[in-house]
């Protein structure tokens, strides 16, 4: 199921019986609050930006309230003034980018300020536009979890209904990475993370087991959602794997390129990639591992690749080219540390999977990255060096194989994480939620006196 409750509505109090009778319900005004927005390329900026798109032009009014885009480089972008508030429009959605502290080089403690003084510096202009734009949902998006207070705060004091949508665990990750430190830091963490969670009408998430994380951590199963991410079918799909992307890295039809693609950041456990291309180099030299992104941990993934024949980088690329991209590879590279299995679900999965290419992945069998692959792959377990190589030699030695598991990534891709069917459950989902607490009579006034 793409939704733990879209596809099973029960009516609610008060609620019509057919929203979908009633289109003149159907346009809301909806103020998003998160960190990150375009033009950041990958993460979360990218899948809020396109939401944010997505429902203007399904004719609902969508207002933003973001930080300066500095991600996945850690550098505020140009023509970005980090010093003031800016506004802009982006497909129709108005964003106003809020001023914040980025360091140049983020350790944890440096990350926490990150995060902090975004919710310091844009409090003003939720709270503002929770009175001036009168929304009729506030839709809040985690990482950062520092911005759910501000949330609430403002649903409560406007009485707007709240929806809060946790890409990662982040807290859970902080610990388990060894960012903090401490059981009693832990334990009060989770407390507070609990009781901020109930005070959403809805909590959603992007798998199924991060939801049963939601039901763990106190959150009632009624209010939950799964709102996996997405990927657009028709603009990711097989293509011919002679792109100019070869021609530029001099790599003939001859070369089986293993590529990852994405921020290189501590959770992926990119350095693993590395020493695969070390042992690989040694048994079939044909096999070229093309790193794409940028990120923290970069630079420590070119000094520990200095020397090898057999890798390259890319910059991230611009979004218009991504389907070359992922048609260049022959096999995708998923890496994630154990330590965050199902604290998160990397959003690269949805368009390695529409570009019809299989994928080697890093996870144990039981979590939700290996079910997610399905037969589209390999998964084998983190720490697991031999068992990684293995699998990117089995699948560069067959190319029968990989073209059976290429078919089925793609199937997987149309079934699972198509765009438009994603995001109508959840505007289902957004506007049950807009009814609630207002009799529908008066919504109706509301919005034609507005």
């Amino acid at each position: 199921m793409l939704f733990a409750r879209s596809l099973q509505i029960t009516p609610l109090p008060g609620l019509p019986a057919s929203i979908e009778a009633e289109p003149q319900l159907k346009s809301m005004k909806i103020l998003v609050y998160g960190l990150n927005y375009a033009p950041e390329l990958t993460g979360i900026g990218k899948y809020t930006a396109e939401l944010c798109s997505w429902l203007t032009s399904r004719g609902h009014i969508v207002k933003v309230i973001a930080g300066h885009p500095y991600y996945p480089d850690w550098a505020v972008a140009e023509s970005y003034d980090n010093r003031k508030y800016q506004t802009e429009f982006r497909d129709g959605v108005e964003i106003v980018h809020c001023p914040l502290f980025v360091p140049t080089v983020p350790t944890s403690k440096k990350r926490i300020l990150n995060h902090v003084s975004f919710s310091i510096t844009s409090a003003p202009k939720v709270l503002e536009q929770a009175f001036r734009f009168r929304p009729d949902i506030i839709f809040c998006v985690a990482p950062s979890f520092f911005v759910a207070p501000i949330a609430i705060l403002a649903g409560s004091l406007s009485g707007t209904p709240r929806w809060l949508h946790v890409q990662d665990f982040e807290i859970d990750s902080a610990f388990e990475l060894g960012m903090l430190a401490g059981g009693r830091l832990r334990r009060l963490a989770a407390t507070i993370e609990t009781s901020i969670l109930k005070q959403f009408g809805r909590v959603s998430t992007i798998s199924p087991k991060m939801v049963a994380g939601l039901v763990r951590k106190g959150v009632a199963p009624a209010q939950t959602v799964e709102f996996r991410n997405w990927v657009d079918t028709s603009a990711i799909r097989p293509l011919d794997r002679m792109t100019d992307y070869r021609k530029q890295l001099g790599l003939t039809s001859d070369h089986i390129v293993a590529l990852y693609s994405g921020s290189i950041a501590a959770k992926q456990g990119i350095e693993s990639l590395v020493t695969a291309a070390r042992t690989a180099l040694e048994i079939n030299r044909n096999i070229t591992f093309l790193f794409c992104g940028n990120g923290a941990m970069r630079g420590k993934l070119l000094a520990a690749a200095e020397g090898l024949a057999n890798t390259k980088f890319l910059d991230l690329q611009p979004e218009h080219r991504m389907p070359e991209l992922l048609a260049t590879a022959d096999i995708h590279l998923i890496p994630q540390r154990a330590q965050v299995a199902d604290l998160m679900l990397p959003s690269k999965l949805a368009p390695i999977l529409s570009s019809g290419r299989p994928a080697v992945v890093m996870a144990d069998p039981n979590t939700q990255l290996a079910t997610e692959l399905g037969g589209a792959g390999i998964a084998v377990a983190p720490a697991d060096q031999s068992a990684l190589v293995n699998a990117i030699l089995r699948l560069a030695n067959d190319e029968k194989l990989r073209q059976e598991m290429g078919i089925r990534a793609r199937e997987l891709a149309c079934s699972r994480w198509d765009k438009n069917a994603i995001l109508r459950n959840f505007e289902k989902q957004l506007i049950e939620l807009s009814l609630l607490g207002t009799p529908v009579d008066d919504r109706r006034q509301s919005k034609a006196t507005s």
